[in-house]
């Protein structure tokens, strides 16, 4: 099959990055007054959850370091739900890979599944928290504001969400997402963050923004008091700086999907799936058929994701780890996003038997976007048809023109280095 040559494209976005992430959270947490809310020598319990969030292993030390100086005893638990197998040795372990350690962050890291009840909601939904954290005299959460992989809202991923699902562990985030299958998960949410507020436990926390490039862009210190109406307003901004593909394309193929990149192995809202598999339900550009890969070496071989794929290669089916992979799908009642799709030995074979499903008749037509994730969308590539659309576009810069390359094994040759972990230091 003859496939067209690619124009390699840089896409350029508002550079929204903090100069120094770690003067920025002492600045948001002495101005919150957060320590007031305790008595010396009590111990706060911090909520960290799981992503590829930048710097955030600088965050949660900066966050550490103000509860120490304030005479407060800090600890860290997963606030994650069913994420690392829904183990307590694998959230610590994916706390662990964001650099979040005793020794990294400067405090004790807890982490176990027992949980507390917290009574129920006028719906009837039981609500839980993490025990070690209902023992402390208090909660901070840490978290990324975002919009959510499976539906749109006011509220979608952020405190409130960690707030009522994190801080359930497994047992709790069972029970919340088989009441979101009736209700809608924005409800439950709300509602079950609301039942935890009533405890008093909760101090506030310190949201994370992200811009288009995941630079931190903003860190807001929210009290308690104004957690569900800046949880909005956080979200708002944070999706006017989502970064999308400019066009539409037959074919979009990802070197990469992954736990670490999406809750949904790949961002929804950028790919133009549903999570139950519906093509094209959002706005914005759209793709007829998407060719996955490979796992990312960071999903700890969680699949995922790739049910939300049309064709994947045989590699990623064997790198599979079931156990985590159904344990996070089946609580989320995701069984789709773990289906697997058609499979083949080479990418050059999955293109070719894919490419003619496309509603074309003639193949020289059909067009491919190439990306590396659906994180990383400031380079890209996009076939040479689509060049008159690019020059339209002033935040597109063509960079190079390429073919498809194959190597000895007649798989792809990506035209993308992998990036640093956005884990580490600022």
């Amino acid at each position: 099959m003859q496939l067209p040559r690619l124009l390699l494209v840089h896409q350029k976005f508002p550079d929204r990055q903090i100069p120094d992430v770690a003067a920025e959270v002492r600045r948001q947490l002495a101005a919150s007054n957060f320590a007031a809310r305790l008595k010396l020598g009590d111990r706060v319990a911090i909520g960290v959850g799981s992503r590829g969030i930048h710097n955030i292993a600088t965050i949660v030390r900066s966050v550490v370091q103000y509860w120490k100086e304030a005479g407060i005893q800090p600890f860290i638990f997963p606030a994650m739900g069913s994420h690392g197998a829904a183990s307590a040795a694998g959230q610590a372990d994916v706390l662990a890979h964001y650099g979040i350690t005793e020794s990294g962050v400067g405090c004790p890291i807890v982490s176990q599944l027992e949980v507390v009840s917290l009574g129920k909601t006028a719906d009837g939904i039981e609500a839980f928290m993490d025990r070690t954290a209902y023992e402390a005299s208090g909660v901070m959460l840490v978290g990324r504001v975002k919009w959510h992989t499976d539906f749109a809202g006011k509220i979608e991923s952020g405190l409130f969400k960690m707030m009522a699902i994190g801080l359930g562990k497994f047992a709790g985030a069972q029970r919340y997402h088989a009441y979101a299958y009736r209700l809608g998960l924005e409800y439950v949410i709300r509602s079950v963050g609301r039942q935890v507020l009533a405890l008093g436990k909760i101090l506030g926390g310190l949201a994370i923004l992200e811009d288009a490039h995941h630079h931190t862009a903003k860190l807001d210190a929210v009290p308690v008091e104004e957690m569900e109406i800046r949880e909005e307003a956080n979200l708002d901004l944070v999706k006017s700086w989502m970064a999308h593909l400019p066009t539409d394309a037959d074919i979009l193929i990802l070197d990469e999907i992954g736990k670490n990149i999406s809750g949904a192995g790949m961002d929804t809202k950028v790919v133009n799936r549903g999570i139950q598999g519906q093509y094209n339900p959002w706005p914005g550009p759209k793709f007829e058929r998407i060719f996955v890969r490979d796992l990312s070496e960071l999903t700890y071989n969680s699949g995922v994701g790739m049910g939300l794929g049309d064709v994947v290669t045989d590699r990623l089916v064997n790198r599979v780890d079931w156990e985590p992979t159904w344990v996070n799908s089946l609580t989320a009642n995701t069984p789709s996003a773990i289906r697997t799709p058609i499979h083949f030995p080479t990418d050059r074979e999955a293109i070719e038997r894919i490419t003619p499903t496309v509603g074309k008749i003639d193949l020289r037509e059909v067009t491919y976007a190439w990306i590396r994730n659906t994180m990383e969308l400031g380079r890209f590539a996009l076939s040479e048809q689509l060049r008159s659309e690019i020059e339209k576009n002033p935040a597109l810069e063509i960079e190079s023109t390429v073919e498809f390359e194959f190597d000895g094994e007649n798989n792809l040759i990506s035209p993308f280095a992998p990036v640093p972990e956005a884990s580490g230091t600022s």
